[in-house]
């Protein structure tokens, strides 16, 4: 297989003619035929899969949105951790480069059959710098035909996981690394965009301010505004079908109104570039 094979492989990318470029790391499936046979059952269920989020921002394809999508499950790598697995959140739990457990503490792999350290090297080179490697060169692009660039990392997870955060997850998780990956007039606009509506609960900065993906490609000094959104996956879908052998198919009548926020606050965000 050549490299270009291998990295259509790896990610789905289009590229459009506005400044906004949707990431979206980890609503991939797709696992290596040799690597299945190495996991639990639950772990086949790719429960912790940001389930539907590339189909809940189709509409940015009308706004003009590039967008960058993983097509692999979050089990065999992760794409929104650092190369060296650096904990992002010091006084929480880490959910690793290339996880053994998952989002609620049960065991990914059969007993002794996780990855060691030359396999997840392997993975590194194969899977996660390819999808790096094409962000940062869209990056590039977009920035030198539009003068700025906006980020959007898009992420869902469980509303809750007592493991990770306490209590129930707010249905809109902005962040913005506390300010330091996008200038300040694009969280404003976010926070202002949030605050005309009463139907979502939501926070900026609060259990996820952002991971490796908005806290590297985050500098706005150099016209990079990036910002993570995190959706608690119950405000589009039945979490309680999450974990069984047959996943809950994407509801586009349920997260309808869901959609229509986002696309309020990806409205918000190119109107700062005006």
């Amino acid at each position: 297989m050549s490299a270009a094979a291998a990295a259509t492989a790896i990610f789905r990318l289009h590229e459009g003619t506005a400044p906004l470029i949707i990431s979206v790391p980890h609503a991939g499936l797709a696992l290596p035929e040799q690597l299945v046979a190495r996991l639990t059952p639950l772990a086949l269920t790719r429960v912790d899969a940001d389930w539907h989020v590339d189909q809940l921002y189709q509409f940015g394809h009308e706004l003009g949105a590039s967008f960058l999508i993983a097509n692999h499950s979050r089990y065999l790598i992760d794409l929104n951790r650092a190369p060296d697995d650096a904990a992002l959140y010091a006084d929480a739990v880490q959910t690793g480069l290339c996880p053994n457990l998952s989002f609620s503490g049960e065991t990914l792999y059969k007993d002794g059959a996780g990855p060691n350290a030359a396999e997840i090297a392997q993975r590194r080179t194969h899977y996660w710098q390819p999808y790096h490697d094409a962000l940062r060169q869209l990056i590039e692009r977009t920035r030198t035909r539009c003068g700025q660039v906006l980020l959007l990392d898009a992420h869902s997870i469980r509303s809750e996981l007592p493991r990770l955060f306490a209590g129930r997850l707010p249905d809109i998780n902005v962040g913005t690394y506390d300010g330091r990956s996008c200038h300040a007039r694009v969280s404003a606009a976010l926070r202002a965009t949030l605050e005309a509506q009463t139907l979502w609960r939501w926070v900026i900065d609060g259990r996820f301010k952002g991971g490796h993906i908005t806290r590297h490609y985050g500098q706005p000094a150099q016209g990079v505004h990036a910002v993570q959104i995190e959706l608690a996956q119950c405000a589009y879908m039945d979490e309680g079908q999450l974990g069984l052998p047959t996943p809950p198919p994407f509801d586009a009548q349920r997260s309808a109104a869901l959609r229509a926020q986002l696309q309020a606050l990806l409205g918000a965000l190119l109107a700062v570039h005006r």
